[in-house]
């Protein structure tokens, strides 16, 4: 069946919920397959088609058919030529290409990240620069296809998170460009740094575009996660090997809550959010806001996102009874548009404050972490320091050493009992 040309149509995406995707590649991973699997668990054929035309207009033709690998139905689907010539491109001519294409910024995104991969792994294997590197089947319209394919179908299952099984590989030789080569060939043992992969039989298994797409979208490496599994998908390689079904599988749900401790309750959720586009000079009063909102604490993690991009994690301890305001606040707040969560579990010392005589009568409350009226830990209350010093003119390290002894002198020191009148 002939996927048909169309005008875009409107994707499903904006509507769906969060939706998780896990593929097993553990029979081996390539484009075509990883597509097949994301048509066959959804995606709108006509969606993918119109990305793909986006890019290279008039070139190519996606069909899929029904097909039985080993025994197990799955999805196939082709990249049928339109044009004879399909000349090889350098990596800034398909950057080009995608970034002026007009597709939706997350398809646009990833595409550009899973060739980017590609252009290093490649730059690597031959020894030149990036931008110098002309892809030869990597490149050619079949890839540019099967890249853009797959991020326009992840993008109209509204996929949000990608993971992934281990990789299988294959072994032997095979001939390329560039003459015979041994599987896996370089730029998959290139591209397969840091993922967990395995030999998985004999032949290629995995090409360097279904392992791109796996290693530059997927954010771990695992066993099945715990979803709540809302459809499924087969796409088959071209091979129709007898005892091992040549298949990729997507399986698309919705993420399971953490599963609690068997002997609490969930006590806080923890908010996440990956920003790369604010004044870094707004975030002290948005931690304070989130502060002023119910959040028990929260902080900032620097990262490096893609495209060398330098970005914060904004990461908030919520109580769960405040969960619904914070996550409010942080999308008023912050320029992010999507907010992850998930339960922790907080164990917490009791603690009581205690003033402590400081500066000719003046007191500081003393924060007193204890455990069964045993103090584990007091320190003075940092704030109240610096109010203090600031009203008597003085050093804030003069007041907070000043406080500091006279916790001690006070007996709450790490061991001591709890005073009476501090319980």
């Amino acid at each position: 069946m002939r996927i048909p040309a169309a005008q875009p149509p409107e994707s499903h995406a904006a509507n769906a919920q969060h939706q998780e995707v896990w593929i097993d590649a553990t029979a081996g991973a390539a484009g075509d397959m990883l597509l097949g699997a994301l048509i066959d668990a959804g995606a709108g054929p006509a969606v993918v088609q119109a990305a793909v035309d986006a890019v290279i207009p008039g070139t190519v033709r996606l069909s899929q058919t029904t097909v039985r690998r080993a025994g197990l139905r799955a999805t196939k689907v082709a990249v049928e030529p339109l044009a004879e010539d399909h000349p090889h491109r350098t990596w800034q001519t398909i950057r080009d290409l995608i970034t002026q294409a007009g597709l939706p910024g997350p398809v646009r995104d990833r595409a550009l990240v899973v060739f980017g991969r590609l252009a290093g792994a490649e730059a690597r294997v031959h020894g030149v620069g990036v931008d110098e590197v002309h892809f030869h089947e990597v490149g050619a319209w079949d890839s540019i296809a099967d890249v853009v394919g797959v991020c326009a179908a992840l993008h109209d299952l509204g996929v949000t998170r990608i993971t992934a099984s281990p990789v299988a590989l294959g072994s032997g030789r095979v001939r390329a460009a560039h003459g015979d080569i041994p599987v896996p060939v370089p730029a998959v043992l290139e591209l397969s740094a840091g993922w967990q992969v395995l030999s998985g039989g004999e032949g290629e298994l995995a090409t360097p575009t279904g392992m791109a797409l796996v290693t530059a979208l997927a954010e771990q490496c695992g066993t099945l996660p715990a979803l709540t599994v809302q459809r499924t998908g087969m796409g088959a390689g071209t091979k129709d090997t007898p005892g091992r079904a040549n298949v990729v599988r997507a399986v698309l749900g919705t993420p399971m809550p953490a599963a609690p401790d068997s002997s609490r309750d969930a006590t806080d959720v923890v908010l996440e959010a990956n920003v790369d586009d604010m004044d870094p000079r707004l975030w002290p009063g948005v931690l304070t806001a989130l502060l002023t909102d119910g959040a028990s604490d929260a902080w900032l993690v620097p990262i490096l996102m893609k495209k060398g991009r330098p970005a914060h994690t904004l990461r908030v301890l919520v109580p769960v009874a405040r969960v619904a305001a914070v996550r409010e606040r942080m999308f008023r707040e912050t320029s992010t548009i999507g907010v992850r969560d998930w339960a922790v579990h907080k164990t917490a010392l009791e603690r009581t404050w205690v003033p402590a005589a400081v500066l000719d009568g003046q007191t500081v409350p003393v924060k007193v972490a204890h455990r069964g009226g045993t103090i584990v830990r007091a320190t003075p209350e940092f704030e109240d320091v610096v109010a203090l010093a600031t009203t008597q003119g003085l050093p804030v390290v003069t007041v907070l050493d000043a406080a500091n002894a006279a916790a001690v002198a006070q007996g709450l020191v790490p061991g001591a009992e709890l005073p009476s009148d501090g319980a």
